[in-house]
């Protein structure tokens, strides 16, 4: 099981990889750990179908950067505070993961990783946030369980990244981010 300050020294020890944002919205998400029964788990969200975009997808609290934020940490925190009442000073962030674009939508994505408190009070957003789901980070150690499907998006198929949990599929730029992560996490782990 993979401990808090494993976490953070191989987050806060590697270079990470900014992409040119010509064209691009920027945007940031939080990737929030707590630690749970059975060790650390990872929060995603269920946004709603009335969203502008991204209608009833699995993601991670975030959203597009806006003028007062100074930084993409900044923007991935004011947001998790939107969605579903993060505040900013409960979170202790440990860094920035690569960043990805999407596809569709035209995003550059800084994923931000940081631990919220056990338990937490969370504030949903009820016209953005359908539901909180949460998963074991030990999940991440099989890469094999993302795979690469082709759908069919507004008459041209796509190849999309896919990993399948239960009844959720979560896709996209969120099933890169957590692959990349559990790549991050784990593959450190069998390198040392």
């Amino acid at each position: 099981m993979i401990e808090k300050e494993e976490i953070r020294r191989i987050i806060t020890g590697r270079q990470r990889t900014s992409l040119p944002s010509e064209g691009k919205q920027q945007a940031a998400v939080l990737v929030p750990l707590y630690h749970g029964e059975g060790g650390f788990e990872i929060l995603l969200i269920k946004r709603t179908d009335h969203v502008k975009t991204h209608q009833g997808q699995i993601a991670f609290p975030g959203g597009t950067w806006q003028p007062e934020d100074r930084d993409p940490i900044a923007t991935a925190l004011r947001e998790a505070h939107e969605e579903i009442g993060i505040h900013p000073k409960d979170v202790e962030v440990f860094g920035e993961l690569d960043d990805t674009s999407t596809a569709t939508s035209n995003f550059l994505i800084t994923p931000v990783v940081g631990v919220i408190p056990s338990r937490y009070p969370f504030q949903i957003e009820a016209r953005e946030i359908a539901e909180i789901l949460s998963f074991p980070l030990q999940l991440l150690k099989d890469p094999q369980a993302f795979h690469e499907e082709v759908w069919e998006r507004e008459r041209e198929k796509v190849r999309v990244f896919v990993r399948r949990e239960g009844p959720h599929t979560i896709w996209g730029a969120t099933a890169r981010i957590l692959r990349h992560f559990g790549e991050i996490l784990f593959g450190a782990g069998e390198r040392r």
